[in-house]
C-alpha cells in the first residue's frame, strides 16, 4: 500500500498555508509532521481529510485518486481533529453506536480496537462528562470503524496523562502492524518517537527532517 501526496496547495485570501506538500508513505508506516503552531499542519490534515477543499494538488492511495470521490475518500481515511466532533450530549456508547453496529462493538469492546482503546470503562457516561483523554480515545474509536487504512491524526495525544498516551500510542502501533498508515501532527514527544519518518513544516513548505532522538536539536530546526 502507498500513499502519494502531491503538490497540495492551500490559499485563505491572499495568505498561502501550504505550498506544493508533496511526501508518500508506505504501508506499515507512520508519518509525523512537526512544526510550531500556525504552520499549517492542521490545514494539511483538514484537506487531506475532505474537511477543507484544496487549492490544488492530488492524493491516490495506490494509484487511486481518492480527492475524486468523497465516498473513496471516506472509506480510505479516518481523520481525528484536535477539537472532538462527538455528541456531547449522548453518551460513550450512543455515539460508539453512530458507527458501529451492535455485534462488532461488542465484538471489538472484548478483544479488539475498542477495548485496546479503553472506551469500555466510560460506555455509559455522557460525553459532555467525560476527560479530554477519554473524549480522544472515543473520537479515535468512533473513527476507526471502517477500518480505515490511512489514519490521519492531529495532535492525538495532547494534554493527555501518561495512561491515555499509552493507549492511543498503543493503537497507533497496531494499526502499523497491521500494515496501516498513519499521518500525525505533533509536538509531543512521545508521539514523535512512534514516528518512522519525519517532516518539519514551516511557512507552508514541507521537509525531510531526520529526527535522531536529539530534541533541542528538533527545536532548533522548528
Amino acid at each position: 500500500m502507498k500513499l502519494e501526496v502531491k503538490n497540495i496547495k492551500k490559499s485563505f485570501g491572499k495568505r498561502e498555508v501550504l505550498s506544493d506538500i508533496t511526501f508518500t508513505a508506505e504501508g506499515g508506516e507512520v508519518v509525523g509532521i512537526l512544526g510550531e503552531n500556525g504552520c499549517g499542519k492542521s490545514t494539511l490534515l483538514s484537506v487531506m481529510a475532505g474537511v477543507l477543499q484544496r487549492g490544488g494538488g492530488s492524493m491516490t492511495l495506490d494509484g487511486e485518486d481518492l480527492f475524486a470521490s468523497a465516498k473513496k475518500l471516506r472509506e480510505a481515511t479516518g481523520y481525528v481533529p484536535q477539537g472532538t466532533t462527538l455528541l456531547e450530549e449522548l453518551t460513550a456508547r450512543d455515539n460508539l453506536r453512530l458507527s458501529w453496529s451492535k455485534e462488532a462493538l461488542e465484538r471489538e469492546l472484548e478483544d479488539g480496537v475498542l477495548g485496546m482503546l479503553g472506551v469500555g470503562s466510560f460506555l455509559k457516561k455522557q460525553v459532555s462528562k467525560l476527560s479530554g483523554g477519554m473524549k480522544k480515545r472515543l473520537s479515535i474509536a468512533c473513527c476507526v470503524s471502517a477500518r480505515p487504512p490511512v489514519l490521519l491524526l492531529d495532535e492525538p495525544c495532547a494534554a493527555l496523562d501518561l495512561s491515555c498516551k499509552a493507549s492511543i500510542l498503543d493503537f497507533i502501533d497496531a494499526h502499523r502492524k497491521g500494515g496501516g498508515i498513519a499521518v500525525l501532527t505533533s509536538h509531543d514527544e512521545s508521539e514523535i518517537a512512534v514516528c518512522d519518518r519525519w517532516f518539519i513544516m514551516k511557512d507552508g513548505v514541507l521537509t525531510p527532517y531526520d529526527y535522531d532522538g536529539d530534541v533541542k536539536r528538533l527545536v532548533m530546526s522548528l
